[in-house]
């Protein structure tokens, strides 16, 4: 029998959670029964994602940034690269910002249920209101102050610090690059072999995610009952995909205006990648895909391909820095906090360089999701109201991911001379295996 795929896996437990605290709740001690003993599990889940935050961000970004081998290659090809990402995941969260702006999915959520959030997570939203309240009172450069660490180890102790752990391992990466090579190949090597170990803990934390969906969603039907927390979500929903179809478009255009190739010949040349990166959840595990179609069907010589579609599996997540511009914001507005036009700012620089260090692998959009909130002041309790819908959102957000990449290599190669003409009605094979 063929075994069941994860994202089924975590959909069944999502009903089966909703199903089982539905039924629980018709009993006097089922809602206490729930909160008792099946909670926890949630909370260990929700806790082992936040565990894993900080090693996950030194060993991806450390490793990215030292596989460009050669600082100099920065100077052109290099910095057009990682100039076109940063940009795009800039646009990538704005369009997110306005997208729930414009349709406020957390205002669906009537008063009385904003209040039981609010009330179920007091302690946790007093700590973040004090700790916006010092903010204040901080002069107009402490942000840029705040984002150099003068401990590693007392910055990677706080999630709240994450900004200070992504300037580390780029100046720790960069640091690898200037030394020769000799001299950096142990602890390179040493990365390298913690970024993997890193990527299988991620596995593991996501085999018991249909466990800790089920928890979550079963807590979250007993303590706050009403339908329009479930409505809040479909509207959340709706912002999360709309915003990821406009930011597909955005490739088209800056495809076709700056390589004059067509939308469907980009769209038919990339399509395979993203069926497997939709189904795979993975940016890691499609790229072998991505590259092969970049290069033999959109024209992109090895050169850029091997350069540009690796670093962008690594730094280039605009889906999900998309999701976690909305999700930070809808979360917000559940939980009836207003965030400032400043707050908001705030959440485009740390989702981007947030997605920076976000692991091409299931989950880990969620894991970064953490950072955002804590950086945010937004109670990470919240991640209980989103988790239940993450993995369909997350299949969309890695698709978008690998069109990205493909459209700045496209780019890219356009602009240092290496973009093959590829006649257009040979660009796709009706008989791709993928």
């Amino acid at each position: 029998m063929k075994k069941l795929a994860l994202h089924w896996k975590i959909i069944i437990g999502m009903v089966l959670g909703v199903v089982f605290a539905l039924i629980l709740a018709n009993f006097e001690w089922g809602s206490t029964f729930i909160t008792n003993w099946i909670k926890p599990f949630g909370t260990i889940f929700i806790n082992s994602l936040k565990l894993i935050a900080v090693p996950l961000i030194l060993a991806s970004l450390i490793k990215g940034v030292s596989d460009l081998k050669d600082i100099s290659k920065l100077s052109k090809m290099g910095g057009r690269t990682i100039g076109l990402y940063l940009a795009t995941t800039v646009i990538a969260v704005s369009i997110g910002l306005l997208m729930v702006n414009l349709i406020k999915p957390g205002n669906s959520i009537s008063e009385q249920t904003r209040i039981e959030l609010v009330n179920s997570y007091q302690n946790d939203a007093n700590s973040k209101i004090e700790a916006a309240a010092k903010q204040k009172n901080a002069g107009p450069l402490q942000a840029l102050v705040d984002i150099v660490p003068d401990n590693i180890f007392k910055a990677a102790g706080d999630n709240g610090n994450m900004l200070q752990v992504i300037f580390f391992a780029i100046f720790f990466g960069i640091g690898m690059i200037l030394i020769p090579e000799e001299q950096s190949k142990p602890v390179k090597s040493f990365f390298d072999g913690f970024n993997e170990v890193i990527l299988k803990l991620i596995d593991l934390i996501m085999l018991a995610a249909p466990y800790g969906v089920f928890a979550l969603l079963a807590a979250l039907v007993v303590e706050s009952p009403s339908t329009d927390l479930f409505k809040a979500l479909a509207w959340y929903a709706i912002c999360v995909i709309a915003g990821l179809t406009i930011m597909i478009g955005i490739y088209i255009l800056f495809v076709w205006i700056f390589t004059k190739r067509s939308p469907k010949f980009f769209i038919n040349g990339i399509s395979p990648a993203q069926l497997l990166a939709f189904s795979t959840s993975s940016s890691a595990a499609t790229l072998p895909v991505t590259m092969e179609r970049v290069e033999e069907h959109l024209g992109v010589d090895e050169e850029v391909t091997s350069f540009v579609l690796p670093i962008g599996a690594t730094i280039n997540m605009d889906g999900t820095s998309l999701y976690q511009a909305v999700a930070a914001v809808f979360i917000a507005q559940a939980f009836g906090m207003d965030l400032s036009f400043t707050a908001q700012l705030g959440i485009i620089a740390t989702a981007t360089l947030a997605s920076i260090g976000s692991a091409a692998v299931p989950g880990a959009g969620m894991v970064m999701l953490v950072i955002v909130l804590a950086q945010a002041g937004i109670p990470e309790a919240g991640l209980a109201l989103i988790f239940a819908i993450d993995r369909p959102l997350d299949m969309c957000r890695t698709m978008v991911n690998v069109t990205g990449d493909a459209a700045v290599s496209m780019i890219v190669a356009k602009s240092v001379g290496k973009l093959k003409d590829i006649p257009e009605e040979k660009n796709w094979d009706d008989n791709y295996k993928y």
